[in-house]
């Protein structure tokens, strides 16, 4: 979906940036409690996912033009799934957030107060090596006393998404379903350009999923990846939520 050109104006704008984006297939039932109302799994092929994102933020603003002093580059990680609803004749692909990780902790206290999402604080940094063809993106964070990462390592240039295929699938649901404190549903948008990606060459996650998670995700999160890439990102504008009717 193209950065957005109406009047209507975004609540931030930021760069999203090399996006590793590690997929497990996952039984339907799992999510069950996790689908906001008014929304339904989304499937690809008749497959269900989950996938363990991190990426990092850069020159974030509130609505497009406020610096967050101190709090415009950080990393991110979230675990999320996939959802769609239908809008009239629209239909809507987005995502719920399971939880999401950062290091600052007004950006988690911020995303709360504007979405309810599931935003927690930890210590977290990001490790990026290259050589010639190569490259390996590494996020980490700490909670309590475990430690945990997420990376992925690429090889050679990355390549326009394929229509239909799962890279597609993942990356461009453009809408944002969250779960209100009262059963409602916030719903918001979020636009950016297609994106260009890597496939993987490895990926993997470590630390304790169940304790990190909830039970439900210990055994998908430490199987191996159905699969995983790596997105060049670009930029991004997310909107206002609205509360869907009930």
């Amino acid at each position: 979906m193209p950065l957005a050109t109406t009047s209507d104006r975004p609540f931030l704008t930021a760069e999203w940036r090399n996006l590793v984006m590690v997929n497990y297939e996952i039984d339907p039932d799992r999510l069950a409690r996790f689908v906001p109302r008014g929304t339904e799994v989304d499937a690809f092929e008749g497959k269900t996912f989950v996938s363990l994102v991190g990426f990092s933020f850069a020159n974030t603003k509130l609505f497009g033009r406020m610096p967050i002093p101190f709090h415009a580059t950080f990393d991110e990680v979230n675990l999320r799934f996939y959802v769609r609803r239908n809008e009239g004749n629209e239909l809507r692909r987005g995502v719920v957030f399971i939880a999401e990780i950062v290091p600052l902790r007004a950006v988690a206290l911020l995303a709360r107060l504007a979405y309810n999402e599931n935003y927690f604080c930890y210590p977290m940094n990001m490790r990026y090596w290259c050589s010639t063809a190569n490259q390996s993106f590494t996020y980490m964070w700490k909670r309590d006393e475990t430690s945990y990462s997420l990376m992925a390592s690429t090889h050679g240039a990355p390549h326009d998404l394929v229509p239909g295929s799962l890279e597609q699938f993942i990356t461009e649901h453009y809408w944002g379903y969250a779960k209100q404190r009262d059963g409602g549903t916030m719903e918001y948008r979020v636009a950016h350009k297609p994106w260009h990606v890597w496939n993987a060459m490895n990926s993997g996650f470590s630390g304790d999923a169940g304790a990190l998670y909830g039970p439900e995700f210990q055994s998908t999160l430490s199987a191996k990846p159905h699969s995983a890439f790596v997105a060049v990102g670009s930029p991004v504008e997310v909107f206002r939520g609205h509360r869907l009717p009930r």
